[in-house]
């Protein structure tokens, strides 16, 4: 002990040891930190392959949706046009559809016998009449309007209104005999329903068409 130490006392001492003291501890702190790191495991890396190829599939996956997305605005926009262009004329022919029902009207308003008469000028200008009739109804179709054919057709409530009964227990039951008024399409439309007479009292339809095809077999 040198006198400095002797003359401070205790203290002194201490003090002396504690560079070495802090010396020991700091490198006791870093063995530690040494040993800690290498006990560590490497991180992995992802493999830059599957990686492209995940990136690959959803952009693919983004792509087939859009391309489908991009059709069916394509159907929609076609289907769009031509029920415009199908549909634009239907109040049009509505009415020209009352003109030709004023046409018909008139011809069977002449009796039969009448017809017959022989009378030229009366047979001129029921011909005209029936010539405007067809040619107004052939017009029509070209736009697209079409008659429904009822008589003798399986009652349908799609395409026909059942104004009266007639009953008719040789034909099947619900089964169209008389077309009051004409009944028209417009594409895939009903325009306005045939009215018509079906009948009643007959088999029912099932039943009757099982019938035809034991006669037929």
């Amino acid at each position: 002990m040198t006198d400095e130490t002797k003359k401070n006392g205790p203290d002194a001492a201490r003090n002396e040891r504690a560079p070495e003291n802090t010396a020991e501890a700091v490198a006791s702190a870093l063995e530690g930190t040494n040993a800690t790191d290498s006990a560590e495991e490497p991180v992995a890396q992802p493999d830059p392959t599957e990686v492209l190829k995940a990136e690959n599939a959803e952009l693919r996956d983004r792509f087939l949706r859009m391309a489908a997305e991009m059709e069916n605005l394509r159907r929609r926009t076609e289907r769009d046009v031509k029920d415009a262009k199908s549909y634009s004329v239907a109040g049009f022919a509505r009415d020209m559809l009352a003109v030709s029902d004023n046409l018909r009207r008139a011809l069977d308003a002449v009796p039969a016998d009448v017809r017959e008469s022989g009378d030229q000028t009366l047979t001129t200008l029921l011909e005209g009449v029936e010539m405007t009739e067809r040619s107004m109804l052939s017009a029509l179709e070209r736009h697209g309007v079409k008659k429904i054919e009822a008589e003798g057709e399986k009652f349908d409530p799609n395409f026909h209104q059942a104004m009266f009964e007639i009953p008719n227990a040789d034909v099947p039951n619900n089964t169209v005999l008389r077309v009051v008024q004409a009944g028209f399409t417009i594409g895939e439309r009903v325009l306005r329903p045939a009215m018509v007479g079906v009948s009643k009292g007959g088999p029912k339809a099932e039943v009757a068409a099982g019938e035809t095809e034991k006669a037929q077999g």
